[in-house]
């Protein structure tokens, strides 16, 4: 498999906050799941109780043995939690796998329902459709993405929808063939948004929610050598944020979500200034009420990039880079209270908390870290099964 996570090289990427019951707000007691690559010690899955009183995350207990489980999402009631098995060898076949899992909300266990090939090779960003119908992948070594239907019982159905993508990009060791990075509902649900790291493209697909089918893709081109990793909507739908892997940046775009269309407004990079050691983006996230982007840097600087957010166009300006006390942030999540930020460090094998400042957006160290071996993800859930 290509090493770009060893090299510091996929929630991002693009994450659900839930909307929380009174009495589990009032509980702040929640489960954080935690996925792992398998080949450096863990074993799978794990889980964590989470505080949001303290902002103190407990010991990690495996939740569910499985292989390479780097990306993780959760139906919206909480019922059921899928992973990507990043992989090329998954059940015989040259592809990656996705597992579907029932979830013990007291414990926060899992249990197995199926296991199914993502139709590719090494998925690294995995979704669920606003309807909760529908699984999507994004295949990273495969260069191509699918669709799979669910089942009432939670099982990963039938593959409705494919699309394989084509090209090279500038960067011969990273750039060698497509990479779908990630894979991204529009707020509609009419398009499924995908930034592949291979070509300098984000493919915008119609997506047909009766069906489960991809149309074919409008082609937003970033620039070259740049590639696009993860991305994530505006509250109000209207913008864009791409998280840029190779050259360290994020692009601001306006959405049309009439046609899918995208135009680009910023360009900000998310290292200091005259800084030239080696690093690859990875994360980004808005807090939920849009005020503030956080990004993740790996490498050399290892650090969360925070940014405000324009409420007038969207555009963003820094404020500070926190080092996050470890070695390739991959992930971050906040909480659902919006006061801490949780991240993994994978090649460090440690899980941080930093608390959020509500009025300036800054971060500060909350906690000793967690130790699990080769953390890729991190994903909050409500107690008691509601989101």
């Amino acid at each position: 498999m290509e090493q770009r996570h060893f090299l510091a090289a996929g929630l991002a990427c693009w994450f659900f906050l839930p909307v929380i019951s009174a009495r589990a707000a009032d509980q702040g007691k929640y489960l954080v799941y935690i996925g792992t690559y398998t080949e450096h010690g863990s074993k799978g899955i794990y889980v964590c109780e989470f505080d949001s009183a303290t902002g103190r995350l407990g010991s990690p207990r495996l939740a569910a043995e499985t292989v390479q489980p780097s990306f993780l999402a959760t139906t919206r009631d909480r019922k059921f939690l899928y992973a990507a098995n990043e992989t090329n060898q998954f059940n015989g076949a040259a592809t990656g796998g996705l597992s579907a899992f029932a979830v013990d909300a007291a414990s926060g266990k899992l249990t197995m329902l199926n296991q199914v090939s993502s139709r590719g090779g090494g998925p690294a960003f995995i979704t669920l459709d606003r309807s909760g119908r529908y699984l999507l992948a994004a295949n990273y070594d495969g260069g191509n993405v699918a669709v799979f239907r669910l089942l009432d019982d939670g099982k990963v159905g039938e593959s409705t929808g494919f699309a394989q993508h084509q090209g090279t990009g500038p960067n011969k060791e990273r750039q060698e063939m497509p990479h779908a990075h990630a894979i991204v509902m529009s707020p509609d649900n009419r398009y499924a948004l995908v930034p592949d790291l291979g070509i300098d493209e984000v493919l915008v697909y119609p997506f047909e929610a009766s069906s489960g089918e991809l149309g074919p893709a409008r082609v937003v081109k970033t620039k070259a050598g740049a590639g696009p990793r993860h991305l994530i909507f505006s509250g109000d739908g209207k913008m864009v944020y791409v998280i840029n892997e190779l050259d360290s940046t994020i692009t601001l775009y306006s959405y049309d979500s009439g046609d899918g269309g995208m135009n680009p407004i910023q360009t900000v990079s998310t290292l200091a200034a005259g800084y030239a050691g080696a690093n690859t983006a990875g994360e980004l996230a808005l807090d939920a009420q849009g005020k503030f982007l956080y990004a993740t840097n790996r490498g050399d600087e290892n650090s969360i990039a925070v940014f405000t957010v324009n409420p007038a166009d969207g555009k963003l300006a820094l404020i500070e880079r926190v080092p996050t006390e470890g070695k390739t942030p991959r992930h971050f999540a906040i909480d659902p209270t919006g006061q801490w930020l949780v991240v993994v460090n994978q090649d460090s094998d440690t899980v941080m908390t930093f608390r959020i400042d509500a009025k300036s957006g800054r971060l500060k160290r909350a906690d000793q870290p967690v130790r699990i071996n080769s953390p890729a993800m991190v994903d909050f859930m409500v107690r008691g099964g509601s989101k």
